[in-house]
């Protein structure tokens, strides 16, 4: 079977254009190089930020494909040697957590 056909069979399944208007707006602070990459291993989406010479990688898991969370979450890394999961609405706890990933100031 094609690609095409099967990465339709997935955003179907998946439900991604619905997603659309699910997923919140993230207001990235200015300075921060946000590099949007594809949703591989079960994430919905994912993006890496670079500010400082510091990296972060966040994915949205809207189907605990990758963890166990109970509703939609986004998942960062590294954060104080671990993870950091929240709530896929709650992007001021993301953002925070993100600042402290870059030892950054709000």
């Amino acid at each position: 079977m094609s690609t095409s056909i099967e990465r339709y069979k997935i955003e179907a399944e998946q439900q991604w254009r619905q997603w659309i208007d699910k997923i919140p707006a993230i207001r990235f602070d200015s300075g921060w190089n946000v590099k949007v990459i594809p949703p591989f291993g079960g994430a919905l989406s994912r993006f890496m930020i670079e500010h400082n010479g510091n990296h972060a990688s966040v994915y949205l898991d809207a189907f605990d494909s990758l963890g166990y969370y109970g509703a939609p979450y986004w998942e960062l890394y590294p954060y104080d040697g671990d993870t950091f999961r929240c709530e896929m609405a709650d992007t001021d706890a993301l953002l925070a957590a993100i600042r402290e990933t870059l030892a950054v100031k709000p």
